[in-house]
């Protein structure tokens, strides 16, 4: 189910096989998507709608060199003015990279593939066959506070995808009310100052964190026109929609990917209800 979601750019977040909220949230978004009665049940109409799907859930994938070869930092320390020092602040390895790759939780890969050494290079494993990204183009972003996603709109107002999303708290709340997106930038600095943000342990000046995948931003920044707002991936893809953000728009690294590809700078709107 999760898979099939994913392929109808629904996204039930981190696939990790559990009937969980980001999954029920993402059926219901799909009933809407579809036209269904809207009520998160994974019945006969959501099933039939799923059917004309008819590709296979998972494919066979072989571990290459470069997989094994990638800037991997095996311990990544939670304090903002350590994680400065790094000039790269990536994946811990090969399997947590093929994970995310695969828009799979990690615990997941690896129970799909119990006898595999992820760190040996010719190894085949078993990943989800996620399909290709989404190609329509976004005239309109709505993100739910309440119901923790995010909703895109093409220019005829149809519903063309849908993702789990962590909104802001009540001690950093997201902004209210429309603006617009500047545009994209994949593997972004970070720039903390806790004068504009908030505050991280005991850093309170300002501070420049080097880019990747496990950076405070993840690896894309969308950019609103509100200052210091954006949507953004995530280092903790299994946290999305369940904890709060500092003001910000979370998805996953992968969701985050396939929206930038999909907005229009200086025209797509994003909307915070």
């Amino acid at each position: 189910m999760q898979i099939l979601l994913d392929r109808a750019h629904v996204s039930p977040g981190v696939i990790d096989g559990r009937n969980g909220d980001n999954l029920k949230k993402a059926v219901r978004a799909f009933e809407q998507m579809r036209g269904l009665a809207v009520d998160g049940e994974v019945d006969a109409d959501v099933w039939a709608a799923l059917a004309p799907d008819t590709g296979k859930a998972t494919k066979t994938y072989e571990i290459t060199d470069k997989d094994i070869d990638g800037r991997y930092v095996k311990k990544l320390p939670k304090d903002y003015a350590k994680l400065a020092r790094l000039k790269w602040l990536g994946y811990r390895d090969a399997a947590e990279m093929l994970a995310e790759r695969f828009h799979l939780d990690e615990r997941l890969l690896r129970a799909m593939n119990p006898d595999v050494d992820f760190k040996q290079a010719g190894k085949t494993i078993l990943v989800p066959e996620t399909g290709a990204p989404p190609t329509a183009k976004v005239a309109r972003i709505v993100v739910e506070k309440a119901e923790g996603d995010l909703r895109a709109f093409d220019e005829a107002g149809t519903l063309v995808f849908v993702a789990p999303a962590t909104v802001g708290s009540s001690d950093t709340p997201s902004p209210a009310g429309s603006m617009k997106v500047n545009g994209a930038f994949p593997d972004p600095h970070y720039k903390y100052d806790p004068k504009k943000n908030f505050q991280q342990g005991r850093n309170t000046r300002k501070l420049l964190l080097k880019p990747g995948p496990n950076g405070p931003v993840g690896s894309m920044w969308i950019d609103l026109s509100k200052p210091t707002y954006g949507i953004h991936g995530t280092p903790e893809p299994n946290d999305i929609s369940k904890t709060g953000s500092h003001g910000c728009v979370r998805l996953t690294n992968w969701d985050a990917a396939d929206l930038a590809g999909m907005v229009i700078p200086k025209r797509t709107t994003v909307e915070f209800e």
